[in-house]
């Protein structure tokens, strides 16, 4: 597995990192045994990044990486949680004593004393302009309560912004096949800054793995059920704010790009690596409901470059099926 320099961490951590999202069972219902079953074949495969939130499963998705953490003291892995999210995403809410308050619910989730990076989960755009906002950060890794911290974001004007901060080590923004607006701004100025980029969703929810039809369903406690429209959060995190008839007709077609390639790889591999290629790309972090998704898509890291001709094909894809749907929303 190939290792990158996560910007202004200093960590160096694996390309293909591993999203727990799911492992809070906000993805249908997983359990604690299948969970670790998941982050132990992430780690044989080489995965030493992970990443989870205060919310996932209301710090269950935390737990469940804490411990599997601490029964790997030598392993060199690095978490990154993020907070935010557990009051009002209002201005008012990102104040010095909520930060506190749910740092130390973090620390007592994941079993340390210092969480390796924090990120802001997706703040309002004001939280992301405001000198405050980094004023107290940059006190709570004096203090050592955190080690580094970064920025989750929804659009690519809230990224820049937060770049532009001295001290912001990542900038944690979808990216995948299906939404290519990071690679026009965000990634070369995060490059030029030293920040790094966590790419998430890389899958687009799973729609590049091509596993879906029309007739696909998901669980009611599945996001892929209940945010389709938006209601329980930005509709970009489902299906990369894809609709799902359009996003599995260019899925279809995604497949079909990867097999003419020749490649022994997979569509979601494929996706991976694409995401990979990208210039300034720090790590990618696909989820996992179970082994072998969590190999297949740790085995991205080894795919290597992808034919020239199948990037052009993929950039045609998006900007005759998908870019009028996302480009200029996020």
């Amino acid at each position: 597995m190939e290792h990158r320099t996560l910007g202004r961490t200093g960590r160096e951590v694996s390309v293909v990192g591993l999203g727990t999202w799911q492992l809070g069972a906000d993805w249908g219902d997983v359990s604690e045994a299948d969970a670790r079953a998941v982050l132990e074949a992430s780690a044989e495969a080489g995965v030493t990044f992970y990443d989870t939130a205060d919310v996932y499963g209301d710090g269950r998705s935390e737990q469940i990486v804490g411990r599997f953490v601490a029964a790997h003291p030598d392993a060199g892995f690095t978490v990154a949680t993020k907070m935010g999210r557990r009051m009002d995403q209002v201005p008012s809410s990102y104040v010095e004593s909520n930060f506190r308050q749910w740092l130390d619910r973090s620390r007592t989730n994941l079993g340390v004393d210092t969480v390796d990076l924090v990120q802001l989960h997706c703040p309002p755009s004001e939280v992301i302009d405001d000198d405050e906002t980094y004023d107290v950060l940059d006190q709570l890794v004096a203090e050592g309560v955190i080690a580094a911290y970064g920025v989750s974001v929804e659009t690519c004007a809230q990224a820049l912004s937060a770049i532009s901060r001295p001290h912001v080590a990542s900038i944690q923004i979808i990216l995948n096949a299906f939404r290519m607006k990071p690679l026009d701004e965000v990634l070369p100025a995060a490059a030029s800054a030293g920040v790094g980029i966590i790419a998430r969703v890389p899958l687009a929810s799973g729609l590049l793995s091509g596993k879906y039809d029309l007739d696909t369903t998901f669980a009611a406690d599945d996001h892929r059920t209940y945010n389709r429209d938006g209601s329980a959060f930005d509709v970009g995190e489902t299906f990369s704010g894809v609709d799902y008839v359009t996003g599995v007709k260019a899925a279809q077609e995604f497949s079909a790009l990867v097999a003419s390639t020749g490649l022994d790889v997979t569509p979601a591999q494929a996706a991976i690596a694409w995401i990979i290629q990208q210039p300034g790309v720090s790590t990618v972090i696909p989820g996992a409901r179970n082994t072998s998704q969590a190999s297949s898509n740790a085995a991205a890291g080894g795919v290597g470059e992808l034919p020239a001709s199948f990037l052009a094909d993929v950039a045609a894809l998006y900007d005759r099926s998908i870019r009028e749907q996302v480009h200029g929303r996020w």
